[in-house]
Parts: C-alpha cells; sequence; structure tokens
C-alpha cells in the first residue's frame, strides 16, 4: 500500500504503484458483483424459465384457441401476472383483468363520443384510472386501467376493437394461474433456513457482547452494536421468504402438503422480531456500560453466554424438534437465575431486564404462549419485571 502523496507532484513510479494497488481492489470488486449477478440470476432462474414458458403458451392459446391474429396483450398479462415472486398471484390475475376491463370499456366510449387526439388521451386516462381507483383497485389494476384505455384510443380506435384485449388479458392471466401451481420445493425450506440462521447470528451476537463485557472491550462493543442492528435485514429477508412459503403452499395443490410447517414458521416471524429488538437495547446498553466504566456484575456475561446457548438450540429444534425441549429448560433455568442475580447499576438494571424479556420472546419461540412463558420467569424482589 502507497504512502499518501502530493497528487499534483505524482512521479511516473508512484502512478505506476497506485496502479498496481489499485488494480487487485477493482479486480476482488469486479469477481463479488459478477458472483451476486450469478447468485441473484440462480435464484430468480425458476422464475425466468415459468415467465417464458407461460408467454409461450398464452400466446398460443389467444392465437390458435380464441383467433386473435396479433394477441400481444395475452404474454403481457401472463409475465405480469407471474411476476418475481410467489406472492399475491392471485390477486395480480385478478387486477390485471379488472384493469384492463376498465380501460377498454373507457376507452372504447370515449372513441364513439370523441374520437382520438391529445386531449381525449389526457380525459381518457384520468377517467379510467379515477373509476379503478374508485372501486378499490390497487396499483397494479390502476396502472392497468390508464394504460388499456390509452392504448385502446391511440392504437385500437374502431369502437369494440378493444374487447379481445380483455379476452387476451383472460387468456394469460388463465395460464398464469395454472403456471402458480407449478412450484419448487426451494420456497418451502427456505423459511426454515433463514430462522435458523437468523437465531444463530441472535446468538452470535449475543456471544460477542459477552466477550465484549468480560474483557471491557469498548471496540468489541461497537462491533457488537453494528451487528445487532445489522441483523434487521436477515429479519427482512425472513418476512419474504415466509411469505413467498405461506403463498406457494396456499396456491400450490401440489405443496399443500407443507402448509402446517411452512405456516409454523410463519408464526416465529413476530416473537422472533421482539427477541431481536430487545437485543438490540441489550446490547446497546451493554456497550454503553463499557463506554462510560459503568460497574457490572461479572456474572453478566455468563447469563449472556447462556441466552446465547438457547438460542442457538431453538435454531436446532427447527430441524430436530427434540431441541425445543432442551431449549425451554435451559431458558427456563436461566430465568429463575435472573430473579436472584443483582443489579450494581442503571446499565446493569436495563441489561438484565432486557435479559429477562429476550428469555420469555425466546420462549415463546418453544412453542410456548406468552402467558406460560412469562410464568417461567419469576417476579424479582425490585420489581424489576420482564415486561
Amino acid at each position: 500500500m502507497m504512502s499518501p502523496v502530493d497528487p499534483v507532484r505524482l512521479t511516473l513510479e508512484q502512478i505506476r504503484e497506485l496502479r498496481d494497488d489499485i488494480a487487485p481492489q477493482a479486480a476482488r470488486r469486479s469477481r463479488a458483483s459478477v458472483r451476486r449477478r450469478l447468485g441473484r440470476l440462480r435464484e430468480l432462474g425458476f422464475f425466468v424459465v415459468q415467465c417464458a414458458l407461460a408467454a409461450g403458451i398464452a400466446w398460443w392459446l389467444a392465437s390458435t384457441v380464441l383467433g386473435h391474429p396479433m394477441p400481444f396483450f395475452a404474454p403481457v398479462a401472463a409475465i405480469i401476472c407471474l411476476g418475481f415472486s410467489f406472492g399475491q398471484r392471485l390477486r395480480r390475475v385478478a387486477e390485471v383483468m379488472v384493469g384492463v376491463a376498465v380501460g377498454v370499456g373507457v376507452g372504447d366510449a370515449f372513441v364513439s363520443l370523441f374520437g382520438t387526439g391529445v386531449w381525449q388521451i389526457v380525459l381518457v386516462v384520468a377517467l379510467a384510472m379515477s373509476l379503478a381507483i374508485l372501486v378499490g383497485a390497487g396499483g397494479l389494476m390502476a396502472t392497468q386501467a390508464g394504460i388499456q384505455a390509452a392504448m385502446v384510443t391511440t392504437l385500437l380506435p374502431d369502437p369494440g376493437a378493444g374487447v379481445s384485449r380483455w379476452l387476451d388479458a383472460v387468456a394469460g392471466g388463465a395460464v398464469a394461474l395454472a403456471a402458480a401451481t407449478i412450484a419448487p420445493v426451494a420456497p418451502i425450506r427456505k423459511p426454515r433456513q433463514q430462522a435458523a440462521e437468523v437465531l444463530r447470528e441472535l446468538a452470535a451476537i449475543l456471544k460477542a457482547t459477552a466477550r465484549s463485557l468480560r474483557h471491557h472491550d469498548a471496540e468489541a462493543a461497537t462491533e457488537a452494536l453494528h451487528r445487532a442492528r445489522d441483523s434487521e435485514a436477515m429479519l427482512d429477508t425472513l418476512r419474504k421468504a415466509a411469505a413467498e412459503g405461506v403463498a406457494v403452499v396456499r396456491m400450490s395443490p401440489f405443496r399443500r402438503q407443507h402448509r402446517g410447517r411452512v405456516e409454523q414458521i410463519a408464526d416465529l416471524v413476530v416473537p422472533l422480531d421482539r427477541a431481536i429488538r430487545n437485543v438490540r437495547v441489550l446490547v446497546r446498553r451493554a456497550a454503553v456500560s463499557i463506554w462510560r466504566d459503568e460497574p457490572m456484575p461479572s456474572s453478566y456475561p455468563e447469563l449472556l453466554d447462556d441466552l446465547a446457548i438457547g438460542a442457538r438450540l431453538i435454531a436446532d429444534s427447527l430441524f430436530e424438534p427434540a431441541a425445543a425441549d432442551t431449549a425451554r429448560r435451559v431458558l427456563a433455568e436461566l430465568g429463575v437465575r435472573t430473579a436472584e442475580i443483582p443489579a450494581a447499576s442503571l446499565s446493569s438494571m436495563v441489561l438484565l431486564g432486557q435479559v429477562r424479556s429476550t428469555i420469555v420472546d425466546l420462549l415463546t419461540l418453544t412453542g410456548l404462549s406468552y402467558d406460560d412463558a412469562r410464568e417461567l420467569v419469576p417476579l424479582r424482589a425490585d420489581g424489576l419485571d420482564e415486561s
């Protein structure tokens, strides 16, 4: 790595050194970018193939069965309805069909009464979108209504010619619905895998925080705090994966046998969200206590280590159900200990309260109700409660 230099007085040797230093970094970034893009292509490859096949079948259906000479909107509707996600496909099909019907109807009426032109397009698009909104349309339906009204007014100015467009939309939507019943197993597995990953990351954050407290390491505490804040992105991924998994088992008759397991994982999102929020507060208070050199009982790092063990056991229980009983026992014992351990400062009281709250949240992940989980964390004599 070259030392800082005056950019105005760079010598030829320094320019070469700078070039030699930058080139490997640029190459690494380029390789990482290519890997990310290839990974995204692999992730979305099924959707690409599904949309492509549905588009071809929709064109064939509209041209051969319906007899339309140029049914270009049939493949367009199929692609729009399928999209790049499994969620809300049925809603997208309904919105496209209704939006096209509204747009075609308004466009035909305008062509019959007022002909075509600039001001006609302005009014017909505004009217079609407003009418779609009044009937409770979502964004996709309102957009389709405006697009179709404009297209009927400009490309198909003959009254009644736009009706075939709606039939094309029906054909494309029907093909999309049929294609939506075919789904890979990956969206069913991913929520469970992502939930386990979130729990393991939660355990790692707790372990890192315990180490920072044990060694009074401000830098490690700050790093743990950043890591805790970054965990929200993992939770967002879990929410999306859970929604996709539920959509698959509800839409596809071939995956319906997995519905119970997928919905069980989806039910973990809310308590897991609460646990992560509590851990963020816990880590922030641990960092503050180190920054301010506040006293913290020596037993607190061990509390966090044991809490991390409980989180990892719950992650294991997603694949080995027997681990849930072990996790429940570990967390219940930890809850009893927190009722007796002393709090030496404001930071220690806050941290202890967050530990108790997190214990309750993690216990609900083992299958207990919130009330039953609270019963396993006894009240403290000083009134510090987990709620």
